[in-house]
């Protein structure tokens, strides 16, 4: 299978069977900001089909992504097996649950928006001195800063976290935070 068509195929099937894939704007301004910053190893905290990993992948040396749904796991898996790309490691696991000891040069956040503070504290500790985080989906749909007007109770808590992890990360010391209005919303965190 030519490399194009199995990224259409990965975007219909994100399509109809409703999987979040990251936005073309998104993922544009990402591979160009590794790009542009020699970025040679990537952590993907959220993997889903694989269809940003396998982009990623494209301009890095390697990347280590982790997926805790099983069957989105294992379409990945075979998704990444019809890319014929090397150096991509894909692990099945809760990112909470395990222990990853690699230094990267970026750690790229796209996983359970309520867990963001969770997936910060524990891997940035796996970034490499000059290294940078980046973190998607920071707009949620555009209902980031209405949280207030959200009825369902669900929704309306899920976009609390997100909130007060943004007010979290204005307020910490240790990283540089700054807001990348393209997609859905992203923040990059550069080391102080």
């Amino acid at each position: 299978m030519k490399f194009n068509d199995l990224i259409s195929d990965m975007e219909r099937f994100a399509k109809k069977e409703n999987v979040p894939i990251m936005q073309k704007e998104s993922l544009d301004y990402l591979i160009s900001f590794i790009k542009q910053h020699d970025i040679k190893s990537v952590l993907e905290v959220g993997t889903a089909i694989g269809y940003s990993t396998i982009l990623i992948k494209g301009v890095v040396n390697n990347i280590t992504s982790i997926e805790r749904d099983e069957e989105r796991y294992n379409i990945a898996v075979k998704n990444v097996e019809l890319s014929n790309l090397n150096n991509i490691t894909l692990i099945k696991a809760d990112a909470l649950d395990i222990t990853i000891t690699d230094k990267f040069d970026l750690i790229f956040i796209d996983a359970a928006k309520g867990k963001n503070k969770e997936f910060l504290d524990k891997f940035k500790s796996n970034l490499n001195e000059n290294g940078y985080i980046i973190i998607d989906n920071m707009d949620f749909h555009g209902l980031v800063g209405k949280s207030m007007t959200i009825e369902k109770r669900r929704l309306r808590s899920l976009v609390k976290k997100i909130e007060n992890f943004i007010k979290y990360m204005e307020e910490q010391t240790e990283f540089k935070v700054t807001k990348i209005d393209k997609g859905d919303g992203l923040y990059l965190l550069e080391r102080i």
